[in-house]
């Protein structure tokens, strides 16, 4: 059977999801393919560029950082073929800049791991903003403003740890102490 009578033969709309975390995206196929999509997983940009070309899917997961390319360039060029696609980011690493970079790029919308498969469908069929948003009652914590800084550094030097510690005026093992801790919360 070809892939476009596949397609034809089976009415669920289709998704691609995209995550270098192999357990991650067996969970979230299952849950997804519980939901009605017809999922196919890939993990990296590259992988994900193959499967598109051969079938554009309806919806992507995309996560922000892959092995082989951001995340946000792989939404980019998705959207730049596929203009209808919607698309939800996905980071273990939640970032003010990377949010609204995605969102600005075309993404449906940005969502922090650990999003579950009803979060995802959620956000996949949202047109617009959620006002209902409970805003933050406190500021971001110095922590958290350090941590932002960092990972800002991090990509400006194309993630060279080396290069980001001599623009942050620290010692390279120090820097590398602090990436291995999780981000703060803010």
């Amino acid at each position: 059977m070809t892939t476009a009578s596949h397609r034809n033969a089976d009415s669920r709309p289709s998704l691609l999801l995209v995550d270098e975390d192999i357990t991650l995206c067996e969970v979230l196929a299952r849950a997804l393919t519980a939901r009605g999509f017809q999922v196919r997983v890939t993990h990296t940009a590259k992988q994900a560029s193959r499967l598109v070309d051969d079938d554009p899917p309806q919806y992507a997961v995309v996560a922000l950082k892959l092995p082989d390319a951001s995340g946000l360039k792989l939404v980019s060029a998705l959207l730049a073929l596929y203009p209808h696609m919607r698309i939800v980011v996905l980071t273990g690493y939640p970032s003010i800049r990377t949010a609204v970079e995605a969102i600005k790029l075309g993404a449906t919308d940005y969502l922090a791991k650990p999003a579950n498969a009803d979060e995802i469908v959620s956000a996949l069929h949202r047109d617009r903003g959620n006002d209902s948003v409970p805003l933050g009652r406190k500021q971001m914590s110095v922590h958290r403003a350090e941590w932002e800084y960092i990972s800002h550094v991090l990509r400006e030097n194309n993630s060279n740890i080396s290069a980001s510690a001599r623009a942050l005026s620290m010692d390279r093992r120090t820097l590398q102490r602090k990436l291995r801790k999780r981000p703060p919360g803010d």
